[in-house]
């Protein structure tokens, strides 16, 4: 079977089955503030969060978790991430896609996330879905890499 054909890719959500997997595609996709076995099994856990991964032939190759709070109308894209053998094929963009469509069914007034300022092709993705730079963080992340605050709205604040 060939796992590179799209047609055996699929979006669901996440469940707890899939920890063991997330925690592997965790470790190699992130050398920097990794997200803890433990965090993702509370993440797994919360209705406040919003959890999917992309599955081909079984196995989870990207994940993308957005966190809703009932003072925001923005979902928090927490995490966004790539098994490094799959980039290049459009998988984070079809997983952006697919947080995009899922908060604009829940009403959401739009998108928030921290990025590392040096993830020039991150970024540019996020540019392409018209995320602007609202704010830049400096240390934000654990090696001492800015981050950058960006956010899309797809839908004004009503007065």
């Amino acid at each position: 079977m060939n796992t590179d054909h799209p047609s055996t890719r699929r979006i669901r959500l996440a469940d707890k089955a899939d920890l063991d997997a997330l925690v592997q595609l965790e470790q190699r996709t992130f050398d920097y503030s990794r997200i803890s076995r433990r965090n993702f099994r509370r993440l797994l856990q919360s209705s406040s969060v919003h959890f999917w991964v992309v599955t081909d032939a079984g196995q989870v190759i990207a994940y993308a978790i957005a966190l809703s709070r009932s003072n925001s109308r923005y979902w928090r894209v927490y995490s966004l991430a790539v098994d490094a053998e799959r980039r290049g094929q459009g998988l984070a963009r079809a997983m952006l896609e697919h947080v995009i469509t899922e908060a604009k069914k829940a009403k959401c007034h739009g998108l928030s996330l921290e990025v590392k300022s040096d993830n020039l092709a991150a970024i540019q993705l996020y540019r392409r879905y018209h995320f602007e730079t609202i704010d830049v963080l400096p240390g934000y992340y654990d090696d001492g890499t800015d981050g950058l605050k960006m956010r899309v709205t797809f839908y004004p604040e009503s007065h």
